[in-house]
């Protein structure tokens, strides 16, 4: 049976593609740190489930993980785990923000770059990595984060072409609001009505089975994207 794994999959948009992906019947490897919420999440799906307990905010786990990862006939990659922080920027926590290089830039880009030849030798499988709406413009008091998406959009875009002619498509998958406790742990809040989480995830899925390298779920966010084009940078920053 095919397996998925996926990154920072104990609670939000993570859980829930683990959720809609058992139900597909793939057996899955759920990544995070909470054993406990991995375990309880495990227990309640009908596939089977490895856990594996894992700070992505440390490459040497990262790279233990990744070649843990490389033992398993993996169809599916999602590098979902990542987190954000609201602030003036002189005025939020270097070392917080370090912590989010890691795992929002990092260990996506050693998830991908350590399985994507796997995926490539095997001619088949798919890579989704996690990005956002903020990838598509600057974001004052909130600029690590936009930028570090930024950085999993354009990384995946590049890696899709490269991939282009293979069996293997890489997307990034680039919600807006989503109904997760991510705004919370960011200490900040939407001004947009988020969407749910079943809804994102099912359509993200249901356009990288399709091949979509860039999947973007409300037409407020693809409207939003063509702004971003047009519009001159210092409009975009504000």
């Amino acid at each position: 049976m095919a397996i998925a794994c996926i990154t920072g999959a104990s609670s939000g948009i993570g859980m829930e593609f683990a959720k809609q992906l058992s139900f597909m019947g793939y057996n899955l490897i759920l990544v995070a740190r909470n054993r406990k919420a991995l375990k309880e999440l495990a227990d309640s799906l009908p596939t089977k489930c490895m856990i594996i307990t894992c700070d992505l905010a440390s490459e040497d786990s990262c790279r233990t993980l990744a070649d843990k990862l490389k033992k398993y006939n993996i169809r599916i990659l999602i590098n979902n785990a990542g987190f954000g922080d609201v602030g003036a920027f002189c005025e939020t926590s270097l070392s917080k923000e370090l912590d989010m290089i890691d795992v929002n830039v990092k260990a996506t880009h050693i998830l991908t770059k350590e399985l994507l030849p796997g995926f490539i030798k095997r001619d088949c499988g798919y890579i989704l990595n996690v990005a956002s709406a903020a990838a598509f413009m600057p974001g004052p008091y909130f600029a690590l984060y936009y930028a570090s998406k930024a950085f999993v959009l354009r990384l995946t875009q590049s890696v899709a072409r490269e991939a282009k002619g293979t069996g293997v498509t890489v997307s990034a998958f680039c919600p807006g609001s989503v109904e997760t406790e991510f705004n919370t742990v960011a200490g900040t809040s939407s001004s947009s009505k988020p969407i749910s989480a079943e809804k994102a995830v099912r359509y993200a899925l249901k356009k990288m089975f399709r091949k979509k390298i860039i999947i973007i779920p409300t037409l407020k966010i693809r409207i939003a994207r063509i702004a971003a084009k047009i519009l001159p940078e210092n409009i975009l920053a504000e």
